[in-house]
């Protein structure tokens, strides 16, 4: 029996064979999941309809599961109708999963067109397709190595 709180076995064969630097997205309802993505990721669908899953129920199962050493959201473009609002909510309530985790990691923007294209990469081996509604909640973490007890 699984001891962390991550039990879909899809999921959890992905994160088993991820080593260090590998690439989890825990995506949004409205992420081209689909197209934007690695050579060697696999997509697993969590969408059970609008608002579930959401990507900080997600978050928080994985963080149970795997050491994480980054957290990057999808930053917002200075030329999108949403950057006059400032930062999401949503970003706060990862802040707090985070620290609930015991984490001491900062969520690190990375622009939504250069995101894209961070998600191209050989070391994109996951994206988690959530039915979050939330605008801008797409997170992507890198996998952390065991230390030393």
């Amino acid at each position: 029996m699984l001891k962390h709180t991550l039990i879909h076995p899809g999921i959890n064969a992905v994160l088993g064979r991820a080593g260090h630097h590998a690439k989890i997205l825990i995506a949004d309802g409205n992420y081209p999941a689909s197209t934007k993505k690695g050579p060697n990721a696999e997509v697993i669908s969590m969408n059970l309809s609008p608002g579930l899953v959401t990507v900080a129920q997600t978050l928080r199962a994985v963080l149970s599961a795997i050491p994480i050493d980054h957290v990057n959201t999808m930053g917002i473009p200075a030329d999108d109708p949403y950057a006059k609002m400032g930062e999401p909510p949503v970003w706060n309530e990862f802040r707090g999963i985070l620290k609930e985790a015991g984490m001491s990691i900062s969520l690190e923007p990375i622009l939504k067109w250069d995101f894209y294209e961070a998600m191209k990469s050989d070391d994109h081996v996951l994206t988690i397709q959530t039915g979050d509604q939330a605008l801008w909640a797409n997170v992507l973490l890198s996998v952390g190595c065991r230390t030393a007890s």
